[in-house]
């Protein structure tokens, strides 16, 4: 398989469903919205877009199996699976917050393949393969060079229904605020990790993730250069529901802040 070639395939068929997300955007109906659960939202867009992702990937590996964010869950027979969420800040596109994204991941099941994140209103694709670095619209990307969490800009992502372990993560947003330049709070965690990879970001952290919000984003990181963890420094991000990813010097300070506030 010529992963090179099959990213470029899904960076264009991103770009076609990235128009009509952006269409759908200017004229959108807010009543038109439903709730999957406490603060959970979804919409027709949403659902349209992933139909069009799962048509699209479809084609280009008939076999792979599929899971999405808005319910596409297909058996892989041939080793491969994409793992997509076709409309990452939902609540964001909702609201006419100009932050949200496509993404989508190619992975196996011990190893991945494919990242890539399209940011829709600046029209900025993020994407990598196994092996073959990290880009943004064609140009090499890394992450940041600062070697010193005080010197670092932090994103993280706020608990929206499930709000068990608020102390634990208050104490973190304490130690993160006093150790770096500021957090910020996009609302799309894909966004969050695709500015990790090109510097924008030193770091994110945040819990309560499902695999299609950090797949394709954690594999960009990866390739740039960063290092993508669980708080316990554990390689299995994507199904723990929690995750650190950083430059490698400053991964070890958040990991270091964040796993003694977090098992406090």
């Amino acid at each position: 398989m010529n992963l090179k070639e099959l990213t470029h395939k899904v960076v264009k068929l991103t770009e076609t469903v990235g128009q009509f997300i952006a269409n759908e955007r200017k004229h959108f109906d807010s009543s038109k919205i439903e709730y999957k659960g406490l603060n959970d939202l979804v919409s027709y867009v949403d659902k349209t877009a992933e139909t069009k992702l799962v048509e699209g990937l479809t084609k280009l590996l008939p076999d792979a199996g599929f899971i999405g964010e808005e319910g596409t869950n297909k058996p892989s027979n041939n080793g491969y699976t994409w793992i997509i969420d076709p409309l990452d800040g939902t609540t964001n596109f909702i609201h006419g917050v100009p932050i949200f994204s496509i993404s989508i991941a190619l992975v196996t099941e011990d190893d991945y393949c494919i990242g890539v994140v399209r940011e829709v209103n600046l029209d900025e694709c993020f994407y990598a393969w196994k092996n073959g670095g990290a880009y943004m619209n064609g140009a090499p990307i890394h992450v940041s060079k600062q070697e010193v969490l005080n010197a670092g800009l932090i994103a993280t992502g706020f608990p929206y229904y499930d709000f068990e372990k608020m102390p634990q993560y208050i104490n973190i947003l304490k130690g993160m605020m006093e150790g770096s330049h500021g957090l910020r709070r996009m609302g799309s965690a894909a966004v969050d990790l695709a500015y990790v990879a090109c510097g924008r970001f030193e770091g994110f952290f945040e819990y309560n993730l499902n695999p299609w919000d950090v797949a394709g984003g954690g594999i960009i990181v990866k390739e740039a250069g960063g290092c993508v963890t669980t708080f316990s420094n554990k390689d299995s991000y994507v199904k723990d529901r929690e995750i650190i990813a950083a430059s490698p010097a400053i991964h070890k300070e958040m990991q270091s802040i964040i796993y003694k506030k977090w098992n406090s």
